[in-house]
């Protein structure tokens, strides 16, 4: 375990905004996250974990202590021929952990291909791209009870699981450290190509009996030509969630202008109503491509707003807000924001 005290930020946030943390701890194993969280001086410290540090925005400097989450390791639990569970380490790179699934030809994260981040943080926001999510294929997780003072173990039903949400992110906040997580998946896999470009990408590719790892190349070159490489140009990927609004509200917003982009939600779906794209909402108010300053929305999607260096948390944040307020006026409809605020 590794303690820093008076940490730079900075290059652990895809939006590469300035920070600092009073106390950075990075563990590599579940006795060191144990260590570090009954710590009494941890005890009586305000907590923030870090994972890739792709949904925070940093809008100064952090007190209190910050976990990095660096647990590594991939095995499998069981396989019966057609069912495999496999667990991976919190500190695990998201990304990495889909290919190396793919790889041992297990199917069910494909359509999660190229989401930055770690897989203890997938949990946390009920990750989701492409018409799967998160709580599709999780089968359970391990975490850290602060208040228990150890372990426990979670099944994917009692995550409470909803969109872009979870019981670790809105239900009991800042409770729960997630070290090691499970997940189902399939030597038969059923795959979902209907939603969004899927189809389309698999057919410029010529592909006519796809394959999951098909899929997920397909998944990679969408990403790929909408959404910047935060190694190239800072952000935080989708900015805003997709709002969910009542049937009958998207039919009125529809009617009123028809090229709204929404999806029904499926049956059971929580929140229930239809799903409207964001990024659809801003670029029709206007703001698609507009450069204020250091800060900015991308060019080729609206969803997604960049920091070209040399700016601040607050300056995004009040762009953000303005968009917020652009959409309320034009649409009537509220946008939520996905990546935590951090800092002050």
């Amino acid at each position: 375990m590794r303690i820093i005290e008076h940490a730079d930020l900075s290059r652990s946030n895809t939006l590469g905004l300035p920070g600092r943390v009073r106390i950075l701890a990075r563990v590599d194993s579940e006795d060191d996250l144990r260590a570090v969280l009954t710590s009494v001086s941890a005890r009586n410290l305000p907590l923030n974990v870090l994972g890739g540090g792709s949904n925070i925005v940093l809008a100064g400097d952090v007190p209190g202590l910050m976990v990095q989450m660096a647990i590594p390791g991939i095995r499998v639990l069981s396989d019966d021929g057609r069912e495999v569970i496999v667990e991976a380490g919190a500190g695990e790179n998201w990304h990495a952990f889909t290919q190396r699934t793919l790889a041992m030809g297990l199917g069910g994260l494909e359509n999660l291909s190229l989401i930055p981040g770690t897989v203890g943080a997938a949990p946390v926001q009920n990750i989701g791209a492409y018409g799967v999510e998160l709580k599709d294929v999780m089968h359970s997780l391990t975490a850290f009870d602060r208040v228990a003072g150890r372990f426990v173990e979670f099944a994917a039903a009692d995550c409470a699981f909803a969109y872009r949400d979870s019981l670790f992110k809105s239900g009991q906040p800042g409770r729960h450290v997630i070290s090691r997580v499970r997940f189902r998946l399939s030597r038969q896999p059923l795959l979902h190509m209907d939603y969004g470009d899927i189809r389309q990408a698999l057919s410029a590719r010529h592909v006519q009996r796809p394959t999951a790892a098909d899929v997920s190349r397909a998944v990679i070159a969408i990403r790929q030509s909408k959404l910047p490489d935060p190694a190239q140009l800072g952000n935080a990927g989708s900015f805003f969630k997709n709002p969910v609004v009542p049937t009958a509200e998207a039919e009125a917003l529809k009617a009123r202008h028809p090229g709204l982009v929404a999806y029904a939600q499926p049956a059971g779906a929580h929140p229930e109503g239809s799903k409207l794209a964001a990024g659809w909402l801003i670029e029709q108010a206007g703001w698609k491509g507009l450069q204020r300053g250091p800060v900015g929305v991308h060019d080729r999607q609206a969803l997604v707003l960049v920091h070209r260096g040399g700016g601040t948390g607050a300056e995004l944040l009040r762009l953000a807000a303005d968009i917020r307020a652009s959409v309320l006026a034009t649409f009537g409809v509220v946008l939520e924001q996905e990546p935590v605020i951090l800092g002050q």
